[in-house]
């Protein structure tokens, strides 16, 4: 069962295979196996993974061929609500989703790079999951006049879709600084790391539509099984 704030499971599922594309696991002209055995190693109905199927084809990812089967298109640039997320399996790929931990409105910490206009922002620091391995630590500051509030409960796993359905916030592009960071002491227990390790740490500043800054974030992520991945046109 879906827990509040996730993806519908169908949307999981075309999120799992964009990645994979992306990852190069799954390549150009691949065909994929007989609906119902996909289900079956996936886990869903076929219904479900028709749906997924539909999303990738809407997307430009897949040709269905009627009597002969499905076939991968891959694509530079696919449209995904997680095309800016580096992150990913050392095996490649990895379906992401996200524990909240907490979400406070805060004057922003003076260690961030210079964004938006306001001098609060709101910081939410979550616990990150590739196909269900714990993979990366995040804190992230949305500059605060984009939202008066935000609660844990109106986030969904990925915070740049819910920028675009609830306050009307386009993330279109970032900037990555990839450096090493202590971990810090708020990281929690199942995180394979112990605070003050220091691990490679991503500092990135992202930009809204109107190229204005909007958000910056921190990410310290597991290098034993996680690797950050740009792959250029």
């Amino acid at each position: 069962m879906a827990t509040p704030g996730s993806l519908p499971l169908y949307m999981q599922i075309s999120e799992l295979l964009i990645r994979d594309i992306a990852a190069g696991r799954l390549i150009d002209g691949e065909k994929l196996p007989p609906e119902r055995d996909m289900a079956a190693q996936l886990g869903i109905a076929v219904g479900t993974l028709r749906q997924a199927l539909k999303d990738l084809t809407a997307k430009g990812m897949l040709d269905r061929v009627q009597g002969s089967g499905n076939y991968i298109r891959a694509k530079a640039d696919p449209a995904s609500v997680y095309a800016l997320l580096r992150i990913e399996l050392a095996t490649g790929g990895g379906l992401p989703t996200a524990q909240v931990l907490s979400v406070d409105l805060l004057p922003k910490d003076p260690r961030l790079p210079k964004f938006g206009s306001s001098d609060m922002g709101h910081r939410i620091r979550r616990l990150r999951f590739l196909s269900g391995q714990v993979a990366a630590v995040e804190e992230i500051w949305l500059d605060a006049s984009h939202a008066a509030q935000i609660a844990i409960g109106d986030l969904s796993e990925s915070l740049y879709l819910f920028y675009r359905q609830r306050l009307g916030l386009w993330i279109a592009r970032a900037e990555d600084s990839i450096g090493m960071g202590p971990l810090p002491d708020w990281a929690p227990e199942k995180f394979p790391h112990p605070p003050g390790k220091d691990l490679p740490l991503i500092t990135r500043i992202s930009q809204d539509q109107n190229g204005r800054s909007a958000e910056a974030s921190w990410t310290w992520y597991d290098p034993v099984t996680v690797r950050y991945v740009a792959r250029l046109k």
